[in-house]
């Protein structure tokens, strides 16, 4: 009986999760992320594929762990993962939480990362040495895939819960901060241990974690140790069944644990509706975890990208921890406003309170992370004992705080992205919604546009040295007080409007409308858009505008990753200039692209005259 209502749960949700599936793909830019991310995981995938089939299993062990990494962190990137049937969705159905975690967890088979991964895992059979091997690494893909996915669901559940916590949220951005920088500057932390002889230390070690106990099985088959295949086997099995059990248990405390309760706070206070709107804002960046969370993410993120380099001894990037710091923080305040949900309404409801309310806004952000990464680059600079660098950071430091403080009030104005109301979370706080899409492209947008504030500061910095402090501090005050009065004159005139959005979301006329011009155009060609807006930004700043940097400031002496500096002489400058212009370009398809797709949108000539 238990083992029908499993099967038939599972193939319910399945269906669920297929039908849902085929909706998504109606969505053009979800679309456009699919393609992207199934290409890029191909990609990866024929690589592992590749490393298998020149029967290197030392390398090969450290690939699937770096795999089985990426399923356990990837999701908390994605904010929290797809989850396109949540358990809540189901706590009125009279279903055991065994039952309903196998469900979901058959469902979650039916995506393009699972079937990615299953091709990735094939290089299990190609490194078997003969047909046994072969037999065994059928089942051992199988049980490592399955441990993949349910690794991925538990890292989830046991981050939401960290997130409920103050400590645990700490702790979660942490994490994340590190991971995220490590995928950038994570070749300095490599080239150091490749460099002190520990490829077989990092083997042995891929091998004892879970991720290679399929290749151990495979090759203990090829060697006819039959013991050992079973004792890998039966790892795999027992350790899927204690994930299981383990998140099973978490989805029940998910969907039935009370959130109501916690001890009194004192009330809010203020003189003036000033007074009263910066303290709302500066407790909410105290008692909210996921603003704190951002808080401590992107503060660590500028320092362990900073000091990665510090591996091989490179101190030339310390003075920048500061400005990367602010940049980040810039960017996951992007839809400050947009957080907000239905509680925008108190705003609205106030007379003349939108304008108090930006500025609160803006001196919140300012408080937050003005004092801290003004001690992490003072500090950091000294450290580094790059004397040439104190004009340059001194002056592009107040350019991006103002510019940070300015753009995160404009955008989540003028392009707020709906998320879920804070008292309706779900039991998993990463998730904000179904827009995820749409909130990292303004993610990404924002990383551009704060970058480019310091801009006029970086270059009389560059050429006069420490005249570009005052510029730097102008431009940042013009940038605060311009964006500042943008947003509020936006909230004064279409503030009803955005709270609608927030509230119900976009209607389905208003979606099909927002994507005609998109659906008008070939698939390749929004494709390549979405691949150009999402990838641009490698050549244009690591290839182009950080070697420009060092060649300027002399610190060209460490080549790393970039390639110009592994130039001479003239040709240096040459790549350079390529690299920005392939950026650029990039940019300019890709943003050209929705824009005139935008404009050839029925209706689109209608607004505009309208307006």
């Amino acid at each position: 009986m238990a083992l029908a209502l499993t099967y038939n749960t599972s193939h319910t949700l399945v269906r669920m999760r297929l039908a849902a599936f085929r909706h998504a793909l109606r969505d053009q830019l979800r679309l456009t992320w699919i393609v992207t991310g199934g290409f890029v995981g191909l990609v990866l995938a024929g690589g592992t594929l590749w490393v298998a089939a020149r029967g290197d299993n030392d390398v090969l062990a450290v690939v699937l762990a770096v795999w089985m990494l990426g399923w356990v962190v990837g999701p908390l990137f994605a904010g929290g993962g797809d989850e396109t049937l949540k358990p809540e969705y189901f706590t009125m159905m009279p279903l055991p939480p065994r039952t309903l975690s196998t469900g979901l967890l058959v469902a979650a088979l039916a995506g393009v990362a699972p079937i990615i991964s299953l091709i990735a895992l094939l290089s299990l059979v190609i490194t078997g040495a003969n047909v046994a091997a072969a037999l065994v690494a059928v089942p051992a893909l199988l049980l490592q895939l399955f441990c993949f996915i349910l690794a991925s669901r538990l890292a989830v559940a046991v981050y939401g819960v960290l997130l409920q916590v103050r400590a645990g949220a700490v702790i979660a951005a942490l994490v994340n901060a590190f991971i995220l920088a490590f995928t950038a500057q994570g070749w300095a932390l490599i080239v150091a241990f490749v460099s002190t002889d520990v490829q077989g230390t990092l083997a042995k070690a891929a091998r004892i974690a879970p991720s290679g106990w399929g290749l151990v099985a495979v090759e203990a088959a090829g060697r006819g140790d039959w013991l050992r295949v079973l004792a890998a086997l039966a790892g795999l099995v027992v350790l899927g069944a204690l994930m299981l059990v383990a998140w099973s248990a978490l989805l029940v405390r998910r969907t039935t644990a009370s959130r109501a309760g916690g001890k009194v706070r004192r009330p809010l206070s203020g003189t003036d509706p000033r007074s009263g709107a910066a303290a709302k804002e500066l407790r909410s960046w105290t008692r909210d975890l996921l603003y704190g969370h951002k808080a401590v993410f992107a503060i660590s993120y500028g320092l362990f990208f900073c000091m990665m380099p510090l591996a091989l001894g490179w101190k030339a990037m310390l003075p920048w921890a500061g400005p990367a710091a602010v940049v980040m923080a810039a960017a996951m305040s992007a839809n400050l406003y947009g957080a907000d949900g239905t509680a925008l309404w108190s705003t609205l409801m106030t007379p003349g309170a939108n304008g108090p309310d930006v500025r609160a806004r803006q001196r919140a952000f300012l408080l937050v992370f003005g004092p801290i990464t003004l001690v992490i680059t003072l500090l950091l600079t000294w450290w580094s004992g790059y004397a040439s660098a104190w004009p340059l950071v001194l002056s592009v430091l107040p350019a991006l705080l103002g510019g940070a403080a300015g753009l995160v009030v404009a955008s989540s104005v003028y392009a707020a992205v709906p998320t879920t109301d804070a008292h309706k979370r779900s039991g998993n706080p990463l998730n904000s919604g179904e827009n995820e899409g749409e909130t990292m492209g303004i993610v990404y947008v924002m990383l551009v546009l704060v970058a480019s504030t310091c801009a006029p500061a970086l270059i009389v910095a560059l050429y006069t040295g420490w005249w570009g402090v005052p510029v730097g501090l102008v431009s940042g005050v013009i940038a605060w007080w311009y964006f500042g009065r943008v947003a509020a004159r936006r909230l004064d005139k279409r503030g009803p409007e955005l709270l609608t959005l927030l509230r119900h979301g976009r209607s389905p006329g208003e979606q099909a409308k927002k994507t005609a011009g998109l659906d008008a155009l070939p698939k390749w060609k929004r494709t390549a858009a979405g691949f150009c807006l999402g990838f641009a930004a490698i050549p244009l700043f690591p290839q182009a505008v950080v070697p420009a940097i060092f060649k300027l400031t002399g610190n060209d002496d460490t080549r790393s990753w970039f390639l110009a500096l592994y130039q001479t002489g003239p040709w240096q400058w040459v790549v350079i200039v390529l690299m920005a212009a392939l950026g650029l370009s990039m940019y300019a398809f890709g943003g050209l692209t929705y824009y005139r797709a935008k404009k050839r949108a029925p209706g689109a000539s209608v607004a505009a005259a309208a307006g």
